[in-house]
């Protein structure tokens, strides 16, 4: 004790075990309530539930999504649609949604949006038929207005348009529109984009075509450097399965010699050209060993002349013949 009481009284007060590390202050700040929710009828058992990214000081972590006031949802905060199953045929429901932070303080209760769900409709296994003509524009930095013929369904109507990219739905608008906005898209990224009709059975129709559309690249971001133009073709090469590619390298400035290949979004291979590249479209065969009838996302991205990895091409989707 000798030897404490002769330190400074503020190294006493670390030395002798009598203080305590400053701690960052408590976060009691709750995110913004989320704005922009409606919530859309899609069967007699489900509603579609989307809403716009809610705010927070500290970032939200995650939502929850109420009906009638009773937790039936929570999603990741990169997540800001859902669909609320298991409910009752005919019957009318509220909605709520709320943000939360990694403290664990929830919003306040979004705006309550009502939906009802559709009667019980006969055993119907027949999907509408797939939109047709979609087509689209960029409408800012990060979002897209999309369009499209309307598609028919012969067990009755259709109740919805899913909007996908890469095979993932992103978005849902009603059955009775043909027009929709995309928000939430990151700058100078390509986006491929198909719709899907969805009937009151939930039987989804086949894709529309796709269409690609790339969001202007953010401040001090050159053009885009993804290759361009890409198709894939399922074939066979000798009895073996094969995926056919063909596609333009990005304009560098430069040479190009080598591109990666990724399956379903993971890395398949690198293709190497031994000698100087094609000035255009170029072409690869990939030998596939997976079952007929697989499924494969296809995209490409170019090593640049300084040695970085440039933007990923457009994702095309092919199915291996059976």
């Amino acid at each position: 004790m000798l030897a404490c009481a002769l330190l400074l009284p503020l190294l006493a007060t670390a030395a002798c075990g009598g203080g305590k590390e400053a701690q960052p202050p408590r976060d009691t700040t709750r995110p913004a309530a989320p704005a922009g929710v409606t919530a859309q009828s899609g069967s007699a058992t489900s509603v579609h539930v989307m809403w716009s990214p809610a705010t927070d000081d500290r970032g939200v972590t995650g939502y929850e999504v109420y009906a009638k006031g009773r937790k039936v949802r929570a999603v990741a905060a990169t997540t800001t649609m859902v669909d609320v199953d298991r409910l009752t045929p005919s019957h009318t429901y509220d909605f709520t949604v709320r943000a939360k932070d990694a403290a664990g303080n929830l919003s306040a209760p979004s705006a309550v949006v009502t939906a009802r769900t559709r009667a019980s409709a006969p055993d119907d296994r027949t999907p509408p038929t797939a939109p047709t003509g979609l087509r689209g524009t960029v409408t800012g930095g990060t979002a897209v207005t999309l369009s499209w013929g309307a598609a028919t369904d012969t067990g009755g109507a259709v109740t919805a348009y899913d909007v996908y990219q890469e095979d993932s739905r992103i978005h849902s608008a009603p059955g009775t529109e043909t027009t929709t906005r995309v928000d939430g898209l990151r700058p100078g990224t390509v986006y491929t984009f198909t719709v899907r009709a969805r009937d009151a059975a939930e039987n989804s129709s086949p894709d529309s075509n796709s269409l690609d559309l790339t969001t202007p690249s953010g401040a001090g971001r050159g053009p885009s450097t993804a290759p361009t133009g890409l198709t894939v073709t399922a074939g066979t090469e000798g009895g073996a399965r094969t995926l056919v590619l063909r596609w333009t390298p990005p304009r560098t400035g430069g040479e190009v010699k080598e591109h990666q290949l990724h399956l379903n979004g993971r890395f398949a291979t690198t293709i190497v050209w031994g000698a100087p590249p094609p000035p255009g479209p170029v072409s690869y065969t990939l030998t596939v060993a997976e079952p007929p009838g697989t499924r494969y996302r296809v995209a490409l991205r170019a090593k640049l002349p300084d040695g970085k990895w440039g933007d990923f091409s457009a994702v095309r989707t092919v199915t291996t013949s059976r």
